[in-house]
């Protein structure tokens, strides 16, 4: 899924307290560069941090930017040594590494790594053979929002005749097969009866108001009353609430949710790769996160220790709660015989709904 976040820009006063002292020289013998690729506008290069990381290591960070998970993955085939650092979704990790795109890290080499949630630091996805292939980020959910008022524990609410014409969905094939999956009690990454999944989508059907694709789009159709309850980003509802002042409630069903766990890797092809496990350790450092969680809502920080250093009422804490981990099924990697199944089983539902 696409994690563009459109942001304010930060102000750089906090430039010199995060890095002081971290890499920080009396001066330094040249000037050095590191590219960076990833979503636009997500956490890498937000002005502020850039501008501190330069002043603190003369380290300057470029960035390059895709559009797809699959766009990514080929730009790191077609240009071996263009990029030192790149964000990966974890559920792409593995794949990284097995076309030998991404180096294994040593977390010990990463000071701010000490602070990581052990259940994320370790993750399955991020690991082949016992080695790690990826710090790991940011994470949060696919979850239920719905309208303040409206009371609410399960996925089942998306086919109650109570709120017919009030349902919205991402367009989404994987969350969608994946809360269809979790309706029926199947594996989310890997149901086999595709059959109850398809009946339990279409089973929304008379809710269905709208489909929608971007956290702009959602923002406005909910503005405008055009519905009541949606599949949500974990980090778009703190930014709906914040920014947009939306009566929104963010909600884990009992049946739970679907997590996705960002990383940030280190290309084989990169010939920086200290200076690029430098900013992967100022990105997770939680001064950093802590200043662009409460300006802008940012997805939850792997870094527990940043997470415990919001105030307990953070709208950012509340929604990401440490005890979700427990309730999440994480996105993993997909075959590509199953991705095409989920993508043909959504084709289909789509149509269903058309009619």
């Amino acid at each position: 899924m696409s994690y563009q976040i459109n942001r304010r820009r930060f102000t750089a006063a906090l430039g010199g307290a995060v890095l002081a002292g971290a890499w920080a020289r009396p001066g330094f013998a040249e000037a050095k560069e590191i590219t960076v690729l990833n979503w636009k506008g997500y956490g890498t290069d937000e002005a502020f941090a850039l501008k501190a990381f330069a002043d603190a290591t003369g380290i300057t960070v470029k960035h390059d930017y895709f559009n797809s998970e699959p766009e990514m993955l080929t730009k790191l085939r077609t240009n071996p040594g263009a990029y030192d650092v790149v964000l990966i979704n974890s559920a792409r990790t593995q794949q990284a590494e097995g076309e030998g795109l991404i180096d294994p890290i040593d977390l010990t080499a990463i000071s701010n790594a000490q602070g990581l949630a052990p259940a994320l630091k370790e993750h399955a996805n991020l690991k082949v053979d016992g080695k790690v292939y990826g710090v790991a980020w940011l994470w949060g959910m696919n979850s239920l929002a719905v309208r303040k008022g409206i009371s609410a524990d399960s996925w089942a609410i998306f086919s109650d005749p109570k709120y017919a014409g009030k349902l919205a969905l991402f367009d989404d094939a994987v969350t969608s097969v994946g809360i269809g999956a979790l309706l029926t009690g199947q594996d989310a990454n890997d149901p086999k009866d595709l059959k109850a999944v398809t009946d339990a989508l279409k089973a929304m059907k008379a809710n269905l108001k709208l489909t929608w694709s971007s956290e702009d789009e959602w923002n406005k159709a909910f503005a405008a009353n055009s519905f009541d309850i949606s599949v949500y980003w974990s980090g778009a509802a703190v930014r709906s609430i914040r920014q947009h002042n939306l009566p929104v409630e963010f909600i884990v069903p009992k049946e739970g949710a679907i997590g996705w766990l960002d990383s940030l890797a280190v290309p084989v092809s990169s010939t920086k790769k200290e200076d690029a496990l430098k900013f992967i350790n100022y990105m997770i450092d939680p001064t950093f996160y802590l200043t662009w969680a409460k300006e802008a809502g940012a997805p939850a920080s792997a870094n527990q220790s940043a997470m415990e250093q919001l105030p307990a009422d953070d709208l950012n804490r509340q929604i990401h709660k440490a005890e979700y981990l427990t309730k999440l099924t994480f996105m993993a990697a997909l075959p590509d015989d199953r991705r095409q199944a989920f993508n043909d089983l959504w084709e289909e539902v789509k149509a269903f709904y058309a009619k």
